[in-house]
């Protein structure tokens, strides 16, 4: 069985949305999480819609999840944050 904590899941809304494209604001999320420090986001996935963002996949410590979400709802044109995160302690086996 995995070792796996499920994160709740947030919907937050933040700043209006600019009318940009979704390929164009996941990835200036993706860049953005990147960019951050102490945050392991090679195995967080972005997805786009209408300016709502959702963060899939998992990270390996529960700020990190928090992290994450306020990284993303900081770019520009992000109208709301589904973070679906999960913590994902080590040695855990999964996908």
């Amino acid at each position: 069985m995995p070792n796996d904590a499920s994160a709740q899941s947030q919907s937050i809304a933040a700043s209006p949305a600019r009318n940009r494209p979704d390929s164009e604001l996941a990835r200036d999320v993706r860049r953005a999480l990147a960019r951050t420090p102490n945050l392991h986001s090679t195995s967080i996935h972005v997805q786009a819609r209408r300016g709502i963002v959702t963060l899939t996949g998992w990270v390996p410590q529960r700020a990190q999840v928090q992290r994450a979400g306020s990284v993303a709802r900081s770019v520009r044109g992000v109208r709301q944050v589904h973070n679906h995160l999960n913590v994902r302690t080590r040695g855990a086996s999964g996908p």
